[in-house]
This record gives structure tokens, C-alpha cells and sequence, in this order.
């Protein structure tokens, strides 16, 4: 990962992005948008979706929520798209979007042990956003494993925001997705450059959805 590019780059801590978040939603945008500009960044930032199957793997979370936003952009042009749940909960947001993939007809899957992901070109991990912290439980721990053993075999990763089981602060992980390419939303985390980001992260963007920064000194 080469992170030369961001050296100029405002950089903030998980506290400073939700605070963010928060003031931008507060002055007037709302949530459902900025979680639209997030997967819409995420589709932009690889141009490879086309001719492959891509599996989005959604959490509970608003990390979750971006995925069935970028599932429903996926199919609206033309991708070969299905969703995979590793949790019955979701975000308000998420289940606005989750529930206009299934409008959409695109299939989605509760996970399983059964479930096999080794039949997707691209996998797009939207399970565990930047704020958490400690070690992914099952079953996330394991699905973590299997995009893992699918990227050794050849599928293409994609992290949303950041790559599941990495603190956002820090960069360290005990377990955690390894990406091809990692999308980082609205601007960087610490974490993203630090700890075991090198190690974790093939390619580094960030993508602009029109957070403010007012009031955060960064």
C-alpha cells in the first residue's frame, strides 16, 4: 500500500468522523443521502465489477448499510450482484437500502456454515465498520476466514470504510479481512495508516461524500 499520496490529507480519529457525520447530517443532509454517496464512492473506485459475481457481505451496522446501498447500484447497472447477512439487525438506513435490493430482486442470503463464497469473483466486506474494537465474533470471525482462504484463491476483496476486525484508531487487528482494495468514506482514519494497515490493505482510496469538517482542528 503506498501511502505517499495522502500525506497532505486530513486524517481523524473515529470520534472526529462520527462527530462529523453528525454535524453534516444536522446541517442539513441527511443520513440515507451521505450513505448513498458512500456506496456510490465505493462503486466508482473500481472499475472491474462488470463480467463478475459479486457477493457484498453486510453487517448490522451502517458499514452493512453501505453494502446494500452499493448492491442496489450494482444491479442498477447491469453487475451481477447478491448480498450475504451475517447478522438479522440492521441500521436504520441499512434496511431502507436492504429493502429496496429485495424490490430489486437481488438475492440475499442470512449466512450459514454451509454457505460457500468461493464462487464470487469479487467480495465486498461491509461487516465491521471503524469503530470497532476487540475481536470479531462468530459468525463474522469465520467469514472473515473464508474471504480470506477466497482472496488466496484468486477472488478480488473490496473493504468498505475499512477492512472488518482492524480498530479504526489504531490499525491493529487479532483477525481481520485482507483487501485488494480499500474504500475509505469521507476522509481517512488513523487506523488506516498504521498498525497492521501496510499488511492488510493492496490499495489504499479515499472518496469524498461531502463531510464537513467545521469546528475539528485535523
Amino acid at each position: 500500500m503506498n501511502t505517499k499520496q495522502f500525506q497532505n490529507a486530513p486524517v481523524l480519529s473515529v470520534a472526529e468522523m462520527r462527530q462529523a457525520d453528525a454535524d453534516t447530517i444536522a446541517n442539513g443532509t441527511p443520513s440515507v443521502e451521505l450513505m448513498r454517496r458512500a456506496a456510490q464512492g465505493i462503486f466508482d473506485a473500481y472499475d472491474g465489477w462488470k463480467g463478475a459475481k459479486t457477493l457484498v457481505i453486510c453487517g448490522s451496522g451502517n458499514n452493512g448499510g453501505d453494502g446494500y446501498a452499493l448492491a442496489q447500484i450494482l444491479a442498477g447497472a447491469g453487475c451481477d450482484a447478491e448480498i450475504l447477512r451475517v447478522s438479522e439487525k440492521f441500521s436504520d438506513d441499512g434496511r431502507y437500502y436492504y429493502e429496496k435490493c429485495l424490490a430489486l430482486g437481488i438475492p440475499a442470503f442470512a449466512y450459514d456454515a454451509s454457505f460457500d463464497v468461493s464462487g464470487y469473483g469479487i467480495l465486498v466486506d461491509c461487516m465491521l465498520g471503524t469503530g470497532f474494537t476487540g475481536v470479531p465474533r462468530e459468525p463474522v470471525a469465520e467469514v472473515i476466514r473464508r474471504v480470506n482462504g477466497a482472496k488466496e484463491k484468486g477472488a478480488f476483496v473490496v473493504s468498505a470504510d475499512i477492512n472488518s476486525g482492524m480498530n479504526g484508531d489504531t490499525g491493529e487487528a487479532e483477525l481481520a479481512v485482507k483487501s485488494d482494495l480499500t474504500v475509505s468514506i469521507g476522509y481517512l482514519k488513523h487506523g488506516l495508516l498504521q498498525g497492521r494497515a501496510q499488511e492488510l490493505i493492496g490499495r489504499l482510496v479515499n472518496v469524498e461524500i461531502g463531510i464537513e469538517l467545521k469546528g475539528l482542528e485535523v
